[in-house]
Order: structure tokens, then sequence, then C-alpha cells
């Protein structure tokens, strides 16, 4: 099957460059450009690709709203979004992830982690490497206050009447940066049952992949290791 994807990004450079990237793959195909966010929408729609890869500074819709209007829960037709930015800031990452983007991608990170990332969205995992995805969200969660410039955020929420303790334990170790062989490994349970609670969770839950779960389990507090 051959992944069909969508670069939007304000500098036809940038854009040149992951296009030969990507297409130097064989099961990749490059179907749009897009040089802003109004534009990203309209093709995204149109052409219905697989993966947009999306960067956050563009002109006249920026890569946020974009990530919302194609991600998010009241998009007509998802689309499976890769924000890729020279920043990480929280401003950027906490509701780039909120508002359902697959992953997020610095663009000094290399070839191979861009074509990883795009696998990975594809298989409705986490685009960033489970050590940069702690990173980022030991960041977010640890002071809701500076999340987003000083504007009140509502309290972190509790998922304990959602999710059973095998899956509270199993989000708390995905939030961890914890690959489905190393969960299976330190429960004494099979990688397929661990695949199987995480399909469970996201379903309870409403996120889209481990990435929506991981922001869950940080603001639930299950991150840490304990469980109620």
């Amino acid at each position: 099957m051959t992944i069909r994807l969508l670069i939007a990004d304000d500098q036809e450079m940038v854009r040149r460059g992951m296009r030969r990237i990507l297409e130097h793959q064989p099961d990749m195909a490059v179907v749009g450009e897009a040089a802003d966010g109004v534009e990203a929408v309209e093709l995204a729609r149109r052409l219905t690709p697989d993966v947009a890869l999306v960067d956050i500074r563009m002109p006249r819709r920026d890569g946020l709203e974009v990530t919302r209007l194609l991600a998010g829960p009241e998009a007509p037709h998802p689309v499976r979004v890769v924000v890729v930015t020279t920043f990480d800031l929280d401003a950027y990452v906490y509701p780039a992830l909120r508002y359902g983007a697959s992953g997020f991608l610095l663009k000094r990170s290399g070839p191979a982690l861009l074509v990883e990332g795009v696998r990975a969205a594809m298989a409705g995992d986490s685009l960033i490497s489970p050590s940069i995805t702690v990173r980022l969200l030991q960041h977010l969660t640890g002071n809701p206050a500076e999340r987003n410039h000083g504007r009140r955020f509502r309290k972190p929420r509790r998922d304990d009447d959602l999710l059973t303790h095998r899956e509270i334990e199993i989000a708390g170790k995905v939030a961890q940066g914890m690959t489905n062989s190393e969960i299976a490994a330190e429960l004494f349970i099979s990688p397929g049952t661990v695949k199987t609670h995480l399909a469970s969770i996201q379903r309870k839950l409403g996120v889209r992949n481990r990435v929506g779960i991981a922001v869950r389990a940080w603001e639930s507090g299950y991150a840490t290791g304990r469980t109620p």
C-alpha cells in the first residue's frame, strides 16, 4: 500500500527537501504541497491524504488550527497529522497533541525520524521516540500555569472510573515511554494482550493513539507509576 502524503510548510526549500526524503521510500508518495494553512486544509479535504506533515508557523492559518480542523474530534474526515516544526515550545506541543496530532517532530531530527514518523502515524502510534515523548510530557504537565502563558486550565482529570486497574497500570507505562514489548515483559503478559488493553484504553478515553494515552496518563498522575 502506498502512503499518500501532504506537506504543508511556507518554505519551498523545506517542502522540496521533505518531498525528496519521503518519495525516496518505495511505499510513499507526496500527493500535494501547501504553502499556508488555508491551502493545507483545502488540499487535505480534497486529496484525502493518509498523513499530513504540518508546520506550526504558516501564513493565513497556523499549524495548530490546521491540526484541529484536520485531526480534531469535529473533523468530518480525520487525517493523521504529524506536526513538523523548529520549536518544541509548550505553547505548540501541548495544543497540537490535544488537537489530535499523531506526533510532534523537530525539523532538525533528520530524514530517518521523518520516515519513521510517517510509518508510526499510519500505524496509529506516536511519531516521536518514547524518550522524547516522556521529556515533553513531563515538561508540559509540570506547571499548568506556564503551559498556556498564564491562562487558567481546568484541574487535571482522573480516569479512575473509566479504566480498570490493569489499564491504568498500562497507561502509566505508556506515558513513561515504554514499548509494548517492555510493558509485556514487566507485567508478565503477552504483547498481544498489551495491544488489546491499549485499544480498550483508547476507546474509553476517546483518544486516537499512544500520545493521547500518554497525555491523559500524565494529567491523571499515572505516569509516576502510582495507581489509585
